[in-house]
């Protein structure tokens, strides 16, 4: 070997173990997630979707946060005063807030913000109903004039579910509440890189330096301190759960968030990975129908079908036979929460089931063979395992079921739709949403009556809005669990969609992670090592 190719050959060598370690820092720094699905929007205010929620965790913050016993907290703002009897809020932003473009976060894009949120989320539009004026009267102050007494302010501000409350720019919060904000600028511990997104395959988030996080006591749900460690997170869009357990004991991914059942147990025998259930309130499952279309615009035909829905079959076809993964006897409301209870469920949702009862009672309440179209989402396990419990149901019970199949983002726009099932509408999906969604009357989206504003589902009920707003007047626990227990038993009557059982998931993740969060998939607090 010539001299001049030894001393190259050489010093290539001696270059590679630095651009190892190079490469390793580089990983240590970086935390790569396989979330639920892909995102169908990047605005969490047009869209309500669980992986949109958990990107805007990311990227956005909000004036208030909720804890882990769900209790809001202030976060955005440094403190509030409130009148005496809760009519004026005047909440004061911390200082140094600052967006991602480096412009200071000033009330005003707040107000803009609060404004555009209340439009799409049922709890904002509840709180707004209630205001008389809001506005920014300095910089750092953002003043809400009540109609009349709201205590529930700083919870409307601070929940997690459906639709967060979000703050950005006011150039952006400007924005039609209809139409996407596609511009991502929020004052969150984290920045999206737009320039690095793969459609279907990637997001990337990189830590924000400007981001201050707030002073004093430790991280709690969506509350308290929000310190970023890592400098960049990667999502990873891994469709295939094989796949995804490949690369999660291979260490190519950190964490996947949402893993099917059946793949729980061999990853739990993988020493390497951590495998616990982080969210105590579970997800609940349920079955909408469209009421703008027959049949099921026809109450009675929803009440037949609640009467012959077993939540038990639900459940232990989404996460088998193990009790300890899963809850039925479920009512309109999260167990354990303020406004559960059994108001209604003797005399409906605890009948036996009978499908041939159920098959008269459809006949009864004018059922003529109608089609069905059944939204089946293909792509994500447990959604997938609800439409086949609920299509195999509807044919026992003599129903004409047409089960559409598609993927979960087709089927996300698809249920927009309002024409008939012959002009390209439908008749019946399933979901799940987290149970702090159903924690109360106020955030939750599917117990409502409200007609267009409902969004997909479109149910109109007077009784049931009447008793919603009674609740949302109360000032005093009795009177709300008074008024949440005759709710319950007006959805029981009016049927705006079916409970279909409690399920809890586990996550799943390397066990070099600590700091992980309990509820929601943030990405503040965790550290690897």
């Amino acid at each position: 070997m010539k001299r001049r190719e030894f001393v190259a050959a050489t010093t290539a060598l001696a270059g590679a173990p630095a651009v190892v370690r190079g490469q390793s820092a580089v990983r240590a720094r970086t935390l790569r997630f396989v979330p639920q699905s892909d995102i169908v929007g990047l605005d969490p205010v047009w869209t309500p979707t669980y992986p949109t929620r958990d990107h805007a965790l990311a990227v956005f913050d909000t004036l208030y946060g909720q804890d882990a016993q769900f209790k809001a907290q202030p976060q955005m703002v440094e403190g509030a005063s409130v009148d005496a009897d809760a009519k004026v809020w005047s909440l004061k932003l911390r200082a140094g807030l600052r967006f991602h473009d480096d412009s200071p976060v000033l009330a005003r894009d707040c107000v803009a913000s609060i404004r555009r949120w209340a439009r799409r989320d049922p709890f904002g539009a509840s709180m707004m109903e209630r205001t008389a004026e809001l506005g920014a009267p300095d910089d750092r102050t953002i003043r809400f004039r009540m109609h009349k007494s709201f205590p529930l302010l700083p919870e409307a501000l601070g929940k997690l579910y459906p639709r967060l409350p979000v703050m950005m720019p006011e150039r952006l919060a400007n924005t039609d509440a209809a139409a996407q904000v596609t511009e991502m600028v929020g004052s969150g511990p984290y920045r999206f890189k737009a320039d690095e997104r793969v459609a279907g395959a990637r997001l990337v988030y990189e830590r924000f330096a400007g981001y201050v996080p707030r002073q004093g006591g430790t991280a709690s749900g969506t509350a308290g301190p929000k310190i970023a460690h890592f400098d960049r997170i990667e999502w990873q869009i891994i469709p295939d759960p094989a796949t995804a357990m490949a690369a999660l004991q291979s260490g190519e991914i950190d964490w996947w968030w949402a893993p099917d059942a059946d793949l729980l147990e061999p990853m739990r025998r993988n020493r390497a990975l951590a495998v616990e259930r982080l969210d105590p309130t579970g997800q609940v499952g349920t079955l909408r129908f469209n009421h703008l279309t027959p049949p099921f615009n026809n109450p009675a035909l929803r009440r037949a079908f609640l009467r012959a829905c077993d939540q038990s079959e639900f459940m232990t076809a989404v996460v088998g036979p193990d009790r300890q993964r899963w809850r039925d006897g479920l009512g309109f409301f999260m167990p354990g929460s303020p406004s559960d209870g059994k108001a209604g469920m003797d005399t409906v949702a605890n009948r036996p089931r009978d499908a041939t009862a159920a098959r008269r009672e459809l006949e009864a309440a004018g059922y003529r063979g109608e089609k069905v179209v059944l939204l089946e989402p293909t792509d994500i396990a447990n959604l997938r395992a609800l439409a086949a419990v609920a299509g195999d149901l509807m044919k026992r019970i003599g129903m004409n079921v047409d089960v559409q199949s598609m993927g979960w983002n087709a089927l996300v726009q698809r249920r927009f739709r309002q024409e008939p099932v012959e002009q390209g509408g439908w008749s019946v999906f399933c979901t799940f949403w987290n149970g702090l969604d159903q924690f109360s009357p106020a955030g939750h989206a599917f117990l409502r009556g409200n007609g267009q504003p409902t969004g997909p589902g479109w149910p109109t009920s007077e009784r049931i809005e009447t008793l919603r707003n009674q609740w949302l007047d109360a000032l005093d626990a009795p009177s709300q669990r008074r008024w949440a227990d005759d709710l319950q038993r007006a959805a029981y009557t009016d049927v705006p969609y079916v409970p279909l059982g409690q399920m809890f998931n586990a996550t799943a993740y390397r066990r070099e992670l600590t700091g992980m969060p309990g509820i929601v998939p943030a990405f503040w607090g965790v550290r690897r090592g």
